[in-house]
């Protein structure tokens, strides 16, 4: 090692394979490496706990690395940027390592300031910022045009979630599956006819079969969104299952419902579609056939639970392909993609 200890700083607001590549050199370089995580509750686009997660569990199986966090309490950026703030936060540093330090590195943007020099006193090592082209504050402007510039464990922060609810025989899994393919992503199924499959029919399911609907549905989806690419489709959401838990148990599952609405509360759509009963039912022998005769009805009545939880929603109707177009061009105007 050319170094004995080292240190590494930024907000990393969010973090890229730019800080990878320059985490990873300077590592090689000491016998330990400090890497400053520097936040600021007021400026920062992404919450400290995220960023220090990323850091930290990329860098699981490089045991010289540690990381330090540095609250930084300025109003703006611009008050931050003085000599002041600049040595309050080296002097926190000194204090959290306990030792000098024996090289700073730092990207080639701070090439000529001396500021490192003047502070710590010690080596600097500049990296060249246009070996990768890429900032933070590119990345924040538009992820997906530098999605190839964002670490696999930060693209779940970016993943857009896009929800197809709906009556029964709408089309929801089919659109789903479908633009999963044609976006390259991944969608998540309905969980309830595995579970209605175990009880034998739907007329014999029992409460606790809606526990188990919403949340492996709910546990499927925190894993899979986090090996999305851009976009995660989901198909049928808590407050279907808690229309379904009414409809099905008369009143016997409270308990349902009440877990429907907990899940609600704590889930987040970035797009919701809404399929109206435009397409013909199919009967495949396991959807409900008083639904079939009063599709309408029930539609209208899953729709009302949207409405009371005061979530907007997108009304598709006609066929599948101008539902498919419909999406595809409403993700164009929204997301560039």
């Amino acid at each position: 090692m050319q170094y004995k200890v080292g240190m590494y700083g930024g907000s990393f607001d969010p973090l890229h394979i730019g800080h990878i590549d320059a985490i990873i050199k300077a590592a090689s370089q000491c016998e330990k490496l400090y890497v400053v995580l520097s936040y600021s509750r007021e400026r920062d686009s992404i919450p400290m706990e995220y960023r220090y997660r990323w850091i930290r569990n990329s860098f699981r199986h490089m045991e010289n690395i540690e990381i330090i966090l540095l609250e930084d309490t300025a109003v703006s950026k611009s008050d931050y940027d003085t000599d002041d703030y600049w040595e309050k936060g080296r002097d926190y540093v000194f204090s959290k390592i306990g030792t000098k330090v024996d090289v700073v590195f730092c990207g080639s943007d701070y090439l000529g300031s001396n500021r490192y020099e003047n502070l710590y006193k010690c080596d600097v090592v500049y990296f060249d910022r246009n070996s990768i082209p890429i900032s933070s504050s590119a990345i924040r402007k538009n992820p997906f045009e530098y999605w190839e510039y964002i670490p696999k464990i930060c693209r779940s922060y970016y993943v857009k979630k896009i929800l197809f609810v709906g009556g029964e025989s709408t089309g929801k899994s089919t659109i789903a599956a479908n633009l999963a393919l044609a976006y390259n992503t991944n969608f998540l199924e309905e969980v309830g006819r595995e579970v209605c499959d175990y009880a034998g029919d739907e007329d014999l399911m029992i409460a606790s079969d809606f526990h188990e609907i919403l949340l492996k549905h709910k546990t499927k989806e925190l894993e899979m969104i986090k090996q999305s690419n851009k976009l995660f489709f989901v198909d049928t959401d808590a407050l279907t299952t808690k229309f379904y838990a009414q409809f099905l148990l008369y009143g016997n599952g409270k308990n349902a419902e009440k877990l429907a609405d907990a899940i609600t509360e704590i889930n987040n759509f970035d797009l919701i579609f809404f399929l109206e009963p435009t397409v013909a039912f199919v009967q495949d022998g396991t959807r409900n056939f008083k639904i079939e005769a009063e599709r309408e009805k029930y539609s209208r009545q899953i729709k009302a639970l949207f409405d009371e939880a005061g979530l907007e929603y997108i009304c598709l109707s006609g066929d599948y392909l101008n539902r498919y177009e419909e999406v595809k061009r409403i993700i164009k105007e929204k997301y560039g993609i």
